[in-house]
């Protein structure tokens, strides 16, 4: 009995850390996520998404992960506006960035910004897995997107992004 009880715990042990294999890098990595831009700073005025217009993006993209701390993401995020009952795709943003990545599923992301309305800007991007899974993880993200351009005022804004890495 004993050595069964021996055996049994070195396999768990085995199989708990002592097993693990390491990262090979580089290594892709994928996600899908929702952001609900929150508000706007621009003019002299902040304005919100929860009035007369609401807008909701759909980023995905591919992460090439070169190291334990850094990799570069390319994104790409449509962006559905909603104004007087009327819904329709109202820009995509092409958001290329580099990737900063600590421990505890901490990331700063730097991305550049370019929008299919004319605007352009860069966003930090602090992101946070909340639950690492076996083939998937669930992540938390706040952006701030500073757009400039297109003959409008400069702007800077916030956001609350939630999605799946795979």
């Amino acid at each position: 009995m004993i050595k069964y009880f021996t055996t049994l715990l070195l396999l768990v042990c085995f199989k708990a850390g002592f097993a693990q294999q390491p990262v090979v890098y580089p290594k892709v990595t994928g996600y899908f996520s929702v952001v609900q831009p929150l508000a706007t700073y621009a003019g002299g005025k902040v304005t919100g998404n929860f009035g007369n217009v609401y807008v909701l993006g759909f980023p995905f993209g591919v992460n090439l992960l070169k190291s334990d701390s850094f990799g570069v993401s390319f994104e790409v995020a449509p962006a559905i506006r909603t104004e007087k009952n009327i819904s329709k795709v109202s820009t995509v943003l092409f958001h290329p960035g580099a990737m900063f990545r600590f421990k505890h599923g901490f990331t700063f992301i730097g991305r550049m910004a370019f929008e299919t309305n004319g605007r352009f800007g860069v966003t930090p991007v602090f992101n946070q897995v909340i639950k690492r899974g076996k083939d998937a993880s669930l992540f938390v993200s706040v952006p701030f997107p500073v757009r400039l351009g297109n003959d409008q005022p400069a702007s800077i804004g916030t956001g609350l992004q939630l999605g799946v890495s795979f």
